[in-house]
């Protein structure tokens, strides 16, 4: 299902990491990565604005959702059709936000792919040799405990987790949803880091490339796009 575009990320990595390697050298493929991640985030930014704005409606329905919930407490059929039919009228859904995470998890499998096959194409997968510092591009966390927790390769991914957290931290601060949504929202962005220890370190960028790129469209959308509509 994933081989054509498995081979078609490993061109353009490749083509990326050739084209960086002058000047960023070892970090070249480690770049190239991070480049490929935010052109798919930015073909899917048509995605995030009509998500931010079913997300600033859902918001706005909170009262009205309440109100509902409340009134028809015991007639749980009833109070489906309501809200059905309230968000139908408003155009909206009540996970209108989820739309981009939805939509980039077959990008996040490619890069996947990519770097837990070991041939692509047929052919031998040369990136798997690629590092970043110490660390190989295609091994996960548990893959390099074996050398020590603080080995070279390991203080990479610790590295890594960090950030990660920083950005799930930043994430979770910003969440605006009230009630059983708003608290899973809040928790959800940590799982990146437990999630983040068991892909390849390729995996791992991606994540941290994508979350970042989350965390910066969702500020610039609440204070632009999403207030000027």
């Amino acid at each position: 299902m994933f081989d054509v575009p498995v081979s078609i990320a490993a061109a353009l990595v490749t083509g990326l990491a050739d084209a960086l390697h002058p000047v960023a050298g070892g970090l070249s493929t480690a770049l190239a990565i991070v480049l490929f991640t935010m052109a798919a985030r930015l073909v899917l930014v048509p995605l995030a604005v009509a998500a931010a704005r079913g997300e600033r409606t859902r918001v706005r329905l909170t009262p009205k959702v309440q109100a509902l919930q409340k009134r028809h407490a015991r007639n749980p059929q009833r109070l489906r059709r309501e809200m059905a039919a309230l968000y139908e009228a408003e155009g909206t859904t009540p996970v209108a936000g989820c739309l981009p995470m939805f939509a980039q998890v077959p990008f996040f499998m490619v890069m996947y792919r990519l770097f837990a096959s070991a041939t692509v194409a047929g052919h031998q997968n040369l990136l798997l040799a690629h590092t970043l510092l110490a660390a190989p591009l295609g091994q996960n966390w548990i893959g390099v405990l074996g050398g020590g927790l603080f080995s070279p390769p390991s203080l990479v991914f610790l590295g890594l987790f960090v950030l990660l957290g920083a950005v799930a931290l930043w994430s979770s601060r910003r969440v605006t949803a009230e009630g059983p949504m708003g608290a899973v929202a809040r928790v959800t962005p940590f799982g990146t880091v437990v999630f983040a220890a068991f892909v390849p370190l390729a995996a791992g960028l991606y994540l941290l490339t994508s979350g970042t790129w989350t965390a910066v469209e969702r500020a610039v959308l609440q204070r632009g796009i999403v207030a000027a509509g």
